[in-house]
């Protein structure tokens, strides 16, 4: 019997790295350093480093980053960002949280990204911001979304929280809006020993209130100067993206050569793979396709011990948590259709290439 093949094993690369991080959280742990601190500020700055930003500000998670972002460009009551509708929820949390309504509009047939030539018929007086996801950690049309955002004064944010490396235009993604959020959730291509988030900015005064906003509105130890929030990074989850930033070149390289196999070899016509721009480099955080038989083909790839995932059943503008929004089925037919028809192959740096053979010949070898 051959062995199960996962979405995304986390245990060979936490292993691989095991020995390294525990001898850093040995220092952590010494230094009584678990709330931010100098561990997270390290990172902060090889993180910067890595995306060519000037800043970088830890926080706890992704979903924080987003929230944190909307307040720092003040945006809140009364306001609308428009977000695609294909995306994890935590996109459009972090409007909602900040108090503004997330506008959501549809993705494009062929890169699933946001559709920019969709976003202006969804401007309002009340539009502040869009956000952009490098959804799957394919980025989107940065210089498209740059320019409608230009004409009409809006504020560009990167949702990244898939994209930790990925390139458009030959340059590292996190510097291209006001600000880029990222999710260093366990599962991510750079992924903490716990929940961790980050964003990355090229402006200082963003940088600053950011820095407020994540430590209860203070700078000054004792004295708050405005409204803020217990979101900092962990000193833990900081030590451990720092030993981890050290290797995600070279696994974001690994998972290119995996994908880049999979569209090479995969022939089956009842599979559509997704476009990939040749501005771009992906970093296949995951290798998303889309079948008119997924039920089928996952019944017959589980057979095999293979286990793919669903990124993401239900479209943000279906989710019964914004069902007072108003919108309904068939208003966004592109995001729909992905979310019927998605598939998420497995995809992790440390596959072999035996595994990766073995997924390859399993879809191939499925009839409709």
């Amino acid at each position: 019997m051959e062995a199960k093949i996962p979405c995304l094993d986390l245990y060979q690369q936490n292993q691989s790295v095991k020995a390294e991080m525990f001898s850093l959280f040995e220092k952590v742990y010494d230094a009584s350093a678990f709330s931010g601190g100098p561990f997270v500020e390290q990172f902060e700055k090889d993180f910067s480093a890595f995306c060519g930003t000037k800043f970088a500000v830890g926080v706890n998670n992704g979903t924080t980053a987003l929230h944190l972002a909307m307040l720092a460009l003040g945006i809140g009551a009364g306001d609308e960002v428009i977000i695609p509708a294909n995306t994890f929820i935590a996109t459009a949390w972090g409007v909602t949280h900040a108090g503004a309504t997330p506008v959501f509009v549809d993705c494009h047939p062929d890169t699933w990204e946001i559709d920019a030539s969709k976003i202006e018929a969804a401007i309002t007086p009340k539009t502040k911001a869009v956000i952009g996801v490098h959804l799957y950690g394919q980025p989107f049309d940065i210089y498209a979304v740059q320019a409608i955002c230009k004409k009409h004064k809006l504020f560009l944010v990167e949702d990244a929280a898939q994209a930790q490396g990925a390139m458009y235009d030959g340059k590292r993604i996190g510097g291209f809006g006001e600000m880029a959020c990222f999710s260093f959730y366990p599962g991510k291509n750079l992924g903490a020993c716990g929940e961790a988030g980050g964003i990355t900015t090229n402006h200082e005064g963003y940088y600053k209130k950011l820095l407020s906003l994540r430590n209860h509105g203070s700078t000054v130890r004792y004295y708050h100067d405005e409204i803020g929030f217990n979101m900092r990074m962990g000193g833990l989850e900081g030590a451990s993206l720092q030993i981890k930033l050290k290797y995600l070149a070279g696994w974001n390289e690994r998972r290119r050569a995996i994908a880049a196999r999979y569209q090479r070899e995969m022939k089956n016509p009842a599979v559509k793979l997704q476009a990939q721009p040749a501005n771009t480099a992906s970093i296949y955080h995951l290798f998303v396709v889309t079948t008119e038989y997924r039920d089928g083909m996952i019944k017959f790839l589980n057979e095999k011990d293979i286990f793919p995932g669903l990124h993401y059943p239900v479209p943000c503008h279906l989710q019964k948590a914004y069902a007072d929004l108003g919108y309904t089925l068939g208003q966004f037919p592109q995001a729909e259709y992905l979310a019927a028809h998605c598939l998420s192959l497995p995809m992790f740096a440390e596959m072999t290439d035996a595994e990766v053979g073995r997924v390859i010949e399993a879809v191939n070898a499925y009839k409709s």
